[in-house]
């Protein structure tokens, strides 16, 4: 891999772990073991039946959990334990055989997507969850899945672009977790002004 690929698939798993680890791991190793993705040896283990079989299992359970509104918020704040050191776990072994500094690099900006993207993901949902119906949940929840599918496509073919559109999402990312905090915040206000709070 040149330059430009191996630093799309060390940011494009950083990012991708922070809405949906396990289908990416599912998918990475899946599609190094079919021979459409090339993973630098560091990330070989993710080919093997038993690490595809695991995360496999896990990506269909958050397929569902993610598409029940308030166990998706319960799921995301345990899921803040998981998705970030992994998703920098998996930023640093994409770089392959590398001095250790750029090991350490790639960990804390993997790290720091990852924590971007998936505090982005759980901001939104608290709002959208805030909400009665749960159709915008289950919009947001079909749309993340496309997202991480449609990720990992341009990553493969085009990582220039991705890389462009990573830029683009992490801006975006930045002002969702604003607005999130925000609403969520005059939210809790309303509550305890509310007859019933304790304000």
């Amino acid at each position: 891999m040149d330059l430009v690929q191996t630093v799309a698939l060390s940011a494009g798993l950083a990012w991708a772990s922070g809405l949906r680890l396990y289908l990416v791991v599912f998918l990475a190793g899946v599609l190094a073991h079919l021979g459409y993705m090339h993973l630098p040896e560091s990330l070989h283990v993710l080919t093997h039946p038993l690490v595809m079989a695991a995360s496999g299992g896990m990506a269909l359970a958050e397929l569902v959990a993610d598409k029940v509104p308030a166990f998706d918020s319960l799921w995301d704040g345990f899921q803040t334990f998981v998705r970030i050191p992994a998703g920098a776990l998996l930023a640093t072994f994409a770089l392959g055989d590398v001095e250790p500094a750029w090991m350490v690099a790639a960990g804390l900006l993997g790290g720091t997507i990852t924590a971007g993207t998936h505090f982005a993901k759980a901001g939104s949902r608290l709002a959208i969850n805030a909400s009665p119906e749960p159709f915008s949940n289950w919009l947001a929840s079909f749309g993340e899945d496309g997202m991480v599918l449609g990720g990992v496509w341009v990553m493969l073919v085009a990582p220039a672009l991705f890389l462009l559109l990573l830029v683009v999402f992490l801006i975006g990312a930045v002002v969702a977790i604003r607005l999130s905090y925000r609403l969520l915040a005059g939210l809790f206000r309303r509550l305890r002004r509310s007859p019933g709070g304790q304000g």
